[in-house]
């Protein structure tokens, strides 16, 4: 049985952690999330052989080397998120890896700037807006705050969809979350 002094503690200590957290900025809490999230990433990447980059198990899905271009290429987004305040994918640079190990090192520039621009950012920054753009055309406008996320989530689904391509082609599958058929261990 838990006494009042024993409550008012554990209330007073769950006070002070939500405290310390917030403590945090929110880019220090964006790259905490996302060096949890790269260094999966990255073994995915390291797995993906050249001669399957224009693999695809559809007519209409995407080819796996293009699939995992977007996987090494998404951090660049966040870096543009802070210092840019814009994408427009109709002049975004597009790169070309022949070969796996063009696209780790695509990657590791990637989340090497990514992690400085998180490291620098002050919260007030983060208010400011982002916009998407298709050929100049404003297709999504938000606070570059509530751009971050999503950019994350959106490397993580490449990444799961890049787990899927690399299973039907029989490349071992890296445990993410948790173990995998591949991998029985964290």
């Amino acid at each position: 049985m838990i006494g009042r002094t024993q409550l008012a503690t554990a209330e007073h200590d769950e006070e002070f952690h939500e405290q310390m957290l917030d403590s945090k900025s929110a880019g220090e809490k964006f790259l905490k999330e996302l060096e949890m999230e790269a260094a999966a990433s990255r073994k995915c990447l390291e797995r993906i052989p050249e001669n399957l980059f224009d693999w695809k198990p559809h007519e209409k899905s995407m080819p796996l080397g293009y699939l995992a271009l977007l996987v090494a290429d998404i951090p660049k987004w966040i870096t543009i998120i802070i210092n840019e305040s814009e994408i427009d994918f109709a002049t975004y640079e597009k790169f070309e890896p022949k070969t796996t190990d063009d696209l780790i090192k695509r990657f590791d520039e990637n989340f090497e700037e990514a992690k400085k621009a998180l490291k620098k950012v002050a919260d007030a920054e983060l208010s400011a807006p982002f916009y998407l753009k298709v050929q100049g055309q404003v297709v999504n406008e938000a606070s570059k705050l509530e751009t971050l996320e999503p950019a994350i989530n959106h490397m993580v689904h490449h990444r799961g969809q890049l787990t899927v391509y690399m299973r039907l082609n029989d490349i071992a599958v890296p445990s993410i979350y948790g173990p995998s058929a591949d991998e029985r261990n964290f």
